[in-house]
């Protein structure tokens, strides 16, 4: 499975990124908004881990550019969860919302497999 991670925070993507490699998969990182639009164009994901806040574009903001040619799912991911969580983010256009820091990043690598299944 092709993995796309855009998140500002270097532990995050790190992070992430081991997961799922150690499952097999490729995982590609992208450190703000708009380098993440331009990955998701060119690697075609199969899953996007999408931040809230980040420089350059936002979460919400890349959901909008990528609203009319969507592929692959997309959890959205804050450290504020108070403000957003599983229904709000929906309503921006992603499939499920993760809350940071994550309390086992094993759960989430299954539950996220499981979204894509």
């Amino acid at each position: 499975m092709k993995i796309l991670v855009i998140d500002d925070e270097p532990l995050i993507r790190r992070s992430l990124k081991k997961a799922f490699e150690i499952q097999g998969d490729e995982v590609f990182l992208a450190e703000n908004g708009k380098l993440g639009i331009d990955v998701w164009l060119r690697e075609k994901p199969d899953l996007i881990f999408l931040d809230v806040i980040m420089p350059e574009l936002t979460g919400p903001e890349v959901l909008r550019e990528m609203a009319n040619k969507k592929s692959g799912k997309v959890i959205l991911m804050s450290a504020f969860s108070g403000e957003q969580n599983v229904e709000t983010a929906r309503k921006m256009g992603a499939d499920d919302f993760f809350e940071k820091p994550f309390p086992d990043i094993f759960d989430l690598v299954k539950k996220a497999k499981e979204l894509c299944a």
